[in-house]
């Protein structure tokens, strides 16, 4: 058995806590949503879809015997998340954590993107980040009601990334968000983390960013020095903790879970990794060879 597919923290570690989760009607947001209600938290789901939302809550439901509130919400409207927060506090009292998962990209060149297409993007995943965060820290600081905030960034967040520009962008704007208000807010006692994941594959962003046989040409596995893609129970598992009054000591930090992927990017000589043992065994034997003449 796998230890990284099995939950992590103790039962009950996240009882009597509302968290908020920004596109936890699938994908990642889901899987860690149903960690969230394994541990006894109360969940407020949002996304555009109420239709998505409102399948994945009942099933979820069913599954974990939790509490979920679906609440149909565009991130990039102020009004509409007002009304969000002012309908989870409304439903179960008050919030706790909020998880800025909501995100979209497009791979493509940049210059075939248009300036809308472009904006879609920042909109979505800074702006949308910005709202959240302003509407639900504002009530905690109103009601001095302490609060954890966590966001999902992207190792290209530090290193920049071609073909996923307005990302890249938008997902730098988080990061920097991140650590600025980790400082700034911490008198309020409010907490912010980030989680930098590598990647795990999910199958509706995968088929729409890779669709067709891309997903067999480009295997992610290969950029990873661990050979494998992420569980998404290993996401689930760091999101809860850093949540959780476990971590109550992290602030303004960035994990990245990754398998070592980006610095296997980055390093000058990691091509190195494709040379075979017989070919090393050469180079060194003409190494030796040099050295003794």
């Amino acid at each position: 058995m796998n230890l990284y597919t099995q939950p992590m923290l103790k039962e009950g570690a996240l009882k009597d806590k509302v968290a908020v989760v920004t596109g936890g009607g699938s994908g990642l947001g889901k899987a860690m949503t149903k960690y969230f209600l394994q541990l006894g938290a109360k969940v407020v789901i949002t996304s555009r879809n109420l239709e998505k939302l409102q399948a994945t809550a009942k099933e979820l439901e069913d599954e974990t015997g939790g509490k979920v509130l679906c609440v149909a919400c565009d991130v990039r409207n102020w009004e509409e998340v007002e009304a969000m927060k002012d309908a989870a506090v409304k439903e179960f009292g008050q919030i706790d954590i909020l998880l800025n998962n909501a995100a979209g990209n497009f791979i493509s060149p940049t210059e075939r993107l248009t300036h809308s297409a472009f904006d879609s993007i920042l909109d979505i995943v800074l702006k949308g980040t910005k709202n959240c965060t302003l509407s639900i820290g504002k009530y905690w600081i109103d009601n001095k009601i302490p609060g954890t905030v966590l966001n999902i960034v992207t190792t290209y967040a530090w290193t920049g990334s071609a073909y996923v520009v307005p990302s890249a962008c938008a997902k730098a704007g988080v990061l920097a968000m991140t650590r600025s208000l980790a400082v700034e807010w911490a008198k309020y006692r409010i907490r912010f983390n980030a989680i930098a994941p590598g990647p795990f594959p999910t199958k509706g962003a995968w088929d729409r960013l890779l669709p067709g046989n891309l997903q067999e040409k480009f295997d992610m596995r290969k950029k990873v020095p661990l050979r494998r893609v992420g569980e998404h129970q290993e996401l689930a598992n760091l999101a809860a903790y850093l949540v959780s009054d476990y971590s109550a000591y992290m602030n303004g930090e960035v994990v990245t879970i990754d398998g070592g992927e980006w610095l296997q990017g980055a390093g000058e000589f990691n091509m190195l990794e494709e040379i075979p043992q017989e070919m090393w065994d050469m180079l060194e034997a003409m190494i030796k060879a040099k050295k003794s003449n």
